[in-house]
């Protein structure tokens, strides 16, 4: 991954400026001190030791060299990118394993109760088992939108495809999914900011832009991966800060392209649709695995 590596120094420039005034008033009376002794006027060979010792120590705080605390922000951002991944993926395991079993077991108790109730309590069962069925397809999907597990397994490709189809299934929405590369050997974490970035794109559509139409472009660049999701809803304004302006949904797709050292942009206007267009940029060894993967 690309990114600069920053270093900022440690121990403020103030401290450094006390301690040599020290230096300088601990030597003088060291001085003083020292020819007092010589010229016998009743100073403790202790007392003069004792200064000689603090002129030393803080003579070495002033010399010793300076610690620095080197903070590189692509690794803390391929960090937080990390935590939040594995929380997704500890929240989808609970829906998954513990929520969506609860629900299995009360849908299977509701057949049961449903084949011995009475004849007059049958259409309340018939809407339980309609309302167990309906949350627990909802767990399901929401479990697949925290972790496309298919990602590991399928490839962004795939897994975008699977999820447009499942996400736009009930609506009118005629989309397309192009790719006309294969797309091996992308690093899993650019995989993960193009399906997410992907995901929160068409979220907004369906909340906001009533859109008819939508195209999803993934293109292999020999300067990185590229991202496009265009709609032709009614569009909005986009803010200058998005996270200060409350477009909070735009500020996580730009910060998710930052992290990773590449840029988002945003066109848009009210009644002309939206168009998003990510770039991802090639860490060194897998631009070599990109164009090998393009030339195969």
């Amino acid at each position: 991954m690309h990114g600069s590596n920053k270093t900022t120094k440690s121990g403020p420039t103030n401290s450094k400026r006390t301690l040599r005034w020290l230096a300088i008033l601990c030597l003088a009376t060291t001085v003083c001190n020292i020819g007092a002794y010589l010229f016998d006027y009743g100073v403790p060979l202790g007392f003069v030791s004792i200064n000689v010792l603090a002129f030393l120590c803080i003579w070495y705080c002033i010399r010793r060299p300076d610690r620095t605390i080197h903070f590189q922000p692509q690794e803390l951002a391929d960090h937080m990118l990390q935590v939040q991944e594995t929380e997704r993926h500890r929240l989808s395991r609970e829906l998954h394993d513990d929520i969506g079993q609860m629900l299995t077991a009360a849908k299977l108790q509701s057949d049961w109760m449903q084949r011995r109730a009475p004849e007059d309590l049958h259409p309340h069962c018939i809407m339980l088992n309609s309302i167990l069925d309906e949350t627990l397809a909802k767990v399901r999907d929401v479990s697949a939108i925290l972790n496309p597990r298919q990602l590991a397994s399928l490839g962004l490709e795939a897994s975008l495809r699977a999820h447009l189809l499942r996400t736009l299934a009930d609506t009118p929405i005629l989309w397309s999914l192009e790719c006309q590369q294969r797309l091996a050997g992308i690093p899993e974490e650019m995989a993960v900011a193009a399906f997410r970035i992907t995901q929160e794109a068409v979220t907004n559509m369906l909340r906001h832009a009533q859109a008819k139409n939508l195209l999803v472009r993934i293109q292999r660049r020999p300067e990185g991966l590229s991202l496009m999701v265009s709609d032709d809803g009614t569009g909005f304004s986009p803010a200058s800060n998005p996270g200060q302006q409350g477009q909070r949904g735009m500020a996580g797709m730009i910060e998710r392209a930052t992290l990773l050292g590449g840029h988002l942009t945003v066109e848009s206007s009210p009644g002309h649709g939206t168009h998003i267009h990510a770039l991802f940029p090639w860490a060194p060894r897998a631009r070599d695995r990109a164009e090998i993967s393009k030339d195969s």
